[in-house]
């Protein structure tokens, strides 16, 4: 089983969704893979879309060319997922923090030269989103959070849930048996169950190629150790990029009812906005692509309309 500090591009890759559109770049030693989409004319606005805790740019596989029709596209492992290494971080923001990642991230754009009007994050990826427009790291139009995962686990789990992922993380034996163990498909069968969605075979299959690998379950243990979402969520009346927030109301992962409490703390002038999906769970861009990508460009021509010519 490899043990690198990535999945290998040549093996695990080889059939990976959208494999001819990724590309590898290296910033500030760390190499991220990032795929991309042209938009339908020159000048379309760009789509960031930045996946959650476990996931990777497969995640995006039917909803980035569905949003092609209206946006030019960009999807990245995040650090220390899938084809991403983890590169060194500082005290102050280490790498899989939300501030290390959020940092990163703006690293990459700033070396490819990108500045996204739109920022999607799923999950824990919309906590980055939120985060890169708080630091002043971005300055989309809007942000849309797909179950975004804003807001700190109450009671005994939120207790317990980092202390147990900080344990888990920094023993080197715990990524290799997790990844042993979920080779089992029952295991991954719970796994994906628990998110109240339902994928198709393919879906499966990349989580399950995912989560069998000691580096990925290695970055994605130590994305949760390090994880603070309490001072995102005491920064939140600070942002002033409006903010939609789409909700499964299957998901069982983030409880549907926490859009409601993010909306409470964020300034009313942001209008922010809850989004319901009915008969859909936490991968619920992953169930359906087509309806996920409407509603999103309708929240963009809606909330942001495009800015005419000078």
């Amino acid at each position: 089983m490899p043990q690198g500090d990535r999945l290998d591009w040549e093996r695990e890759g080889l059939h990976w969704p959208h494999r001819e559109r990724s590309r590898f770049v290296t910033v500030q030693s760390l190499r991220w893979h990032v795929q991309q989409w042209p938009g339908p004319h020159p000048g379309a606005p760009l789509a960031l879309l930045i996946h959650g805790t476990g996931a990777s740019t497969h995640s995006w596989r039917d909803l980035a060319p569905a949003l092609q029709e209206h946006f030019a596209v960009l999807t990245v492992d995040l650090p220390g997922h899938a084809f991403t290494g983890t590169a060194p971080g500082s005290r102050q923001a280490p790498p899989l923090s939300l501030p290390g990642m959020a940092r990163a991230l703006s690293e990459l754009l700033r070396a490819l030269g990108l500045a996204p009007e739109l920022l999607v994050g799923h999950s824990a990826g919309a906590a980055i989103a939120v985060r890169l427009c708080l630091d002043g790291l971005a300055h989309p139009r809007l942000l849309v959070g797909l179950n975004a995962a804003l807001l700190p686990w109450g009671g005994l789990a939120g207790t317990l849930f980092s202390p147990v992922a900080k344990l888990m993380a920094f023993v080197p034996l715990v990524p290799r048996l997790f990844a042993r163990r979920a080779q089992d498909p029952a295991v991954l069968d719970r796994l994906l169950e628990g998110t109240g969605s339902t994928l198709d075979a393919t879906g499966r299959a990349l989580y399950g190629q995912l989560v069998g690998h000691p580096a990925h379950v290695a970055g994605t243990l130590g994305m949760m150790a390090n994880w603070d979402l309490g001072t995102l969520a005491r920064d939140l009346p600070r942002l002033r990029t409006p903010l939609d927030l789409v909700v499964g109301l299957r998901d069982h992962t983030v409880p549907p009812e926490q859009a409601q409490r993010v909306q409470a703390l964020l300034p009313p002038s942001l209008q922010a906005r809850c989004l319901p999906l009915e008969n859909l769970g936490h991968l619920a861009h992953e169930e359906a692509p087509e309806r996920v990508a409407a509603l999103i460009e309708a929240c963009f021509a809606e909330r942001a309309p495009q800015v005419p010519p000078t």
